[in-house]
């Protein structure tokens, strides 16, 4: 694939970034069990992990475009860096002294130096080269954020999962977190030495502008600016709240799935498996949004976004229900095999959402952003009832969510549009 830029070094250098908050991002998946049960947590309490982690997001995701306008892109990759590389450094004391809120603690402040780089990396990765091939770049940076996301159960599982004893259980957090705090402060110097090519925010969101343009094309969707009356602008949009609210409940229904897997196949009515070998099925359902993400890359070329996310929801949908509706290996992979249909579903709900907005999309997509707080909320509702009616039956909750994005599907992201 070329990408037609005259920095290939430093957009390899951005991609690395992207592997690397996918990779620290799904380890959650791995330390909600080990935690839950170093602990002796229930559900709703184990859940604050994930809370704290993608609480960061909604109230990060604004100063950090803030911080990005004084700073630069630049620096703002080093200090995301930098500060990633505290949160993980908070592992150890936490990890030597067990204390379960140093590590709530270390995660918040680790998940806001991501995003932190991803307020400044995604920008960089789109500018690094033409106009054309920007979006053809993006994908390449999330192909290789998947792939992070596929390995980082299997290196927390070996790690973490595999321990035999209570020291051991400690001393893998403390290698594996104090491996990535050190390869995150590498990286920051590294970049913090090499010349970066600078570069205008403006032609960003005009990048963007360009995106919600095709996408008010290709959809024909032509918002009724009329339908609502208020002094922001942006609000007078119903389909990007609305996705808002579609980004919210897709986040919250994939992180609520991979953060009960492993206590979920262990269960001795559904595969009985131990939890390091439940750990690798985590990358299992990782892997196959990967691979959901390619075919969903040559599917949309042909298919229009509406009828994408139909499709791919739906069969989300009809797993969900079959895991609630049986046991065993049956009703363990269907959970397992959601993931290749959560694949598009993301920027097929951003794709809708900004379409129409005009000079207002950089501001909508600030919004849809600061939506991925549905990985904090959802999961902790989920925990929460799963203490009371068991960890099977509360999947019902990704359910619903997946019930509201078929609604915006099929009606919500068109209903207040001019035909």
């Amino acid at each position: 694939m070329k990408m037609n830029t005259k920095h290939p070094f430093v957009l390899f250098t951005c991609i690395l970034l992207f592997f690397m908050w996918g990779l620290i991002t799904v380890l959650n998946d791995i330390l909600v069990p080990h935690l839950k049960g170093l602990f002796s947590l229930d559900y709703a309490q184990a859940m604050l992990i994930q809370f704290c982690f993608f609480t960061a997001y909604g109230l990060v995701s604004l100063p950090a475009g803030k911080i990005i306008e004084i700073v630069n892109y630049k620096r703002g990759i080093v200090i995301g860096l930098f500060i990633v590389s505290l949160g993980c450094l908070f592992f150890l004391p936490a990890a030597s002294f067990q204390i379960y809120t140093l590590f709530l603690l270390g995660l918040f402040i680790l998940a806001s130096g991501i995003v932190l780089l991803q307020v400044a990396a995604n920008p960089y990765v789109a500018l690094l080269g033409t106009e054309k091939t920007a979006s053809s770049r993006l994908n390449l940076a999330q192909a290789f954020n998947s792939l992070g996301t596929t390995i980082g159960p299997l290196i927390g599982s070996y790690l973490i999962l595999s321990v035999i004893d209570d020291s051991s259980e400690v001393s893998g957090v403390e290698t594996l977190y104090f491996s990535l705090a050190v390869i995150g402060l590498v990286l920051a110097i590294f970049i913090g030495l090499v010349k970066f090519p600078k570069l205008n925010p403006e032609k960003y969101q005009k990048f963007e502008q360009d995106l919600g343009k095709l996408a008010s094309k290709k959809e024909n969707i032509k918002p009724d600016k009329s339908f609502f009356s208020t002094s922001n602008p942006i609000y007078r949009y119903p389909h990007l709240i609305l996705g808002a609210l579609g980004v919210f409940f897709y986040v919250g229904a994939e992180v609520s799935i991979g953060s009960f897997l492993v206590n979920f196949l262990t269960s001795s009515d559904i595969l009985a498996l131990d939890d390091y070998s439940a750990g690798n099925h985590v990358s299992l359902y990782w892997g196959l949004a990967m691979i959901g993400r390619f075919i969903g890359f040559v599917l949309l070329l042909k298919v229009r976004a509406r009828k994408a996310l139909i499709c791919s929801v739906s069969c989300a949908i009809a797993l969900v229900i079959t895991t609630l509706l049986t046991s065993g290996a049956i009703s363990g992979y269907s959970l397992i095999f959601v993931g290749l249909f959560n694949s598009i579903m993301f920027p097929t709900i951003f794709t809708l959402a900004i379409a129409g907005l005009d000079e207002y999309t950089p501001q909508g997509s600030g919004i849809l952003c600061t939506a991925i707080i549905g990985g904090a909320i959802i999961p902790l509702i989920q925990g929460l009832i799963a203490d009371y009616i068991g960890i099977h039956y509360a999947f019902f909750i990704p359910l619903i969510c997946y019930l509201y994005i078929f609604y915006y599907a099929y009606r919500g992201s068109v209903a207040y549009c001019k035909s």
